[in-house]
């Protein structure tokens, strides 16, 4: 990723388009029921028309399996917030360090404020394969 190439590419050239939401309330265990269930490793919180929050694994693992939480626990006590965003015509390079800066894997993809995707990690990997 270091030639000047490909440190231009925008973050909507390689960011996930699929974006998976609940309601602050949905509890712990449907939140990993649809993680597992859909193969995927982070879901976005929304109130009212807004998103507020994100759940990973790794949310998972610092906050409910260290802390032994129920799994009743609603999304909004697990949530990682406020959201860290990137605009979609940002380059990947700036996106690789903001998250090196802020140490975590994913963020929201936004156009205008308004999220459209979420980059992961495993994004950039997917990239650098082709």
């Amino acid at each position: 990723m270091s030639d000047s190439n490909s440190s231009l590419i925008p973050v909507k050239d390689i960011m996930s388009k699929v974006l998976i939401f609940v309601n602050p309330d949905t509890t712990a265990h449907q939140v990993s029921k649809m993680m597992n269930e859909g193969g995927i490793s982070a879901i976005f919180i929304k109130e009212q028309e807004k998103f507020v929050g994100i759940i990973t694994d790794r949310d998972f693992a610092t906050k409910v399996a260290v802390n032994k939480l129920s799994f009743d626990t609603p999304a909004k006590k697990i949530m990682s917030s406020p959201l860290i965003t990137i605009e979609h015509n940002d380059s990947i390079s700036v996106a690789a360090k903001l998250m090196g800066d802020k140490k975590i894997r994913k963020l929201a993809v936004t156009d205008n404020g308004e999220i459209i995707g979420m980059l992961r990690a495993i994004d950039f990997v997917k990239y650098l394969e082709k």
